[in-house]
């Protein structure tokens, strides 16, 4: 497979401009402008507003199946505190999770794919907005995604620092967890703090309930169920001297099974409503479902394998990984549709920096693997006739 130099260059620069100007998610105003005009100049047709800034290029090449690829757009609300030449221009927002090279690799495909047209079908480039927490793919599906662009199956792909780069790792199953969200009200009787007697403590109520939901993994579900529950705010008081009336507690639920998720969700209820009862505290409980599994399907995780092996050889493929307890809600996608999703290495020389990182930027040389990779797949499952 040859991929043009000047294309790689080209998406390089496209990559480094979208990282200069990042956008939080739902505002990716300049961005989905950019991605609509250089679809336009390939010669693909373009339909922009699935989920507000999302777009949609099409390109059709005959009769044929046809195959959709998803890129996120959106940055992080993170404070750039790398030093390179293109640097976030927007403060207090920058490319930390390494959308910006997503987009360019589906860019770069979408021209290469429109030179070369080695396939017959439909190839749908779906660019998102707001993957980062605000569930962008489930508006793209409520506004009519897979409705207005019937396909028969969708990938996407993930930058994955850790792993050597151009590799490709994928699972035919579970590769990122679910992610839900909740909010614990405790509600005791106030006091001076030099007479706690007087009262109810909320707060030693929230340190014991904060403990014990910790057990319901170790004691509550088998050690080879995969959960994880993280109380990540805890929020009481305002005199030194006084014992609240209230304590809130915030954090989140990830899973890898779903039937797990939902047994998490029911013992953290039981948990919430019986155990501040012991200090004369009530529990209330806001619980909110949020992105499911990213669960592959199996025939498409064995389908971008081969495509993987076939464009960077069988030693650049790992079929079978370790699931990130981390989540993407590229899941509503994959709950609505046939498809997979992969992560590729992005460490060169240098170990790369951490996702959600302020000194992460993607590495350039994962654009060319990406290219041919989605090149691959779209040639393997729609052939030329």
């Amino acid at each position: 497979m040859s991929i043009s130099a000047n294309l790689i260059k080209d998406a390089t620069s496209w990559r480094r401009q979208f990282h200069s100007a990042p956008e939080l998610g739902f505002q990716e105003v300049q961005t989905s402008d950019k991605v609509a005009e250089l679809l336009t100049s390939f010669g693909i047709e373009v339909h922009r507003g699935l989920g507000g800034t999302g777009v949609v290029g099409t390109l059709r090449n005959g009769e044929g199946p046809s195959i959709g690829i998803r890129a996120d757009m959106d940055a992080l609300p993170i404070q750039e505190l790398g030093q390179c030449s293109h640097s976030s221009n927007h403060k207090g927002c920058m490319h930390a999770c390494g959308h910006d090279g997503h987009t360019a690799i589906l860019l770069a495909t979408a021209r290469h794919l429109s030179e070369t047209r080695n396939f017959s079908g439909t190839v749908y480039f779906v660019f998102q907005p707001a993957e980062e927490n605000l569930g962008g793919a489930q508006k793209m599906i409520e506004d009519g995604l897979f409705e207005r662009f019937p396909m028969q199956s969708i990938y996407g792909l993930h930058n994955w620092p850790g792993v050597p780069a151009g590799k490709v790792l994928v699972n035919p199953g579970p590769m990122m967890a679910s992610l839900d969200t909740f909010e614990i009200t405790l509600t005791g009787k106030g006091s001076h703090a030099a007479m706690p007697d007087r009262g109810f403590d909320p707060i030693v109520a929230a340190a014991e309930l904060i403990l014990g939901l910790q057990t319901i993994t170790s004691r509550r579900l088998s050690p080879l169920d995969s959960a994880v529950i993280s109380v990540t705010q805890v929020n009481a008081g305002e005199a030194i001297n006084v014992i609240p009336e209230t304590a809130t507690l915030r954090g989140t639920v990830r899973c890898l099974q779903t039937p797990v998720r939902e047994k998490v969700q029911q013992l953290i209820g039981e948990f919430v409503a019986q155990m501040p009862s012991a200090f004369g505290v009530h529990g209330a409980l806001t619980y909110n479902v949020g992105y499911p599994v990213t669960e592959n399907h199996v025939q498409q995780a064995q389908i971008i394998s081969q495509a993987a092996q076939l464009a960077l050889g069988e030693d650049k493929v790992q079929f079978g990984c370790q699931p990130s307890m981390a989540s993407e809600d590229f899941a509503f996608m994959l709950q609505a549709c046939p498809g997979a999703y992969i992560w590729m290495g992005v460490d060169g020389e240098q170990p790369s920096a951490a996702l959600h990182n302020p000194y992460y930027d993607f590495n350039d040389q994962v654009i060319e693997p990406g290219v041919a990779v989605w090149t691959a797949l779209v040639e393997q499952n729609l052939p030329a006739r």
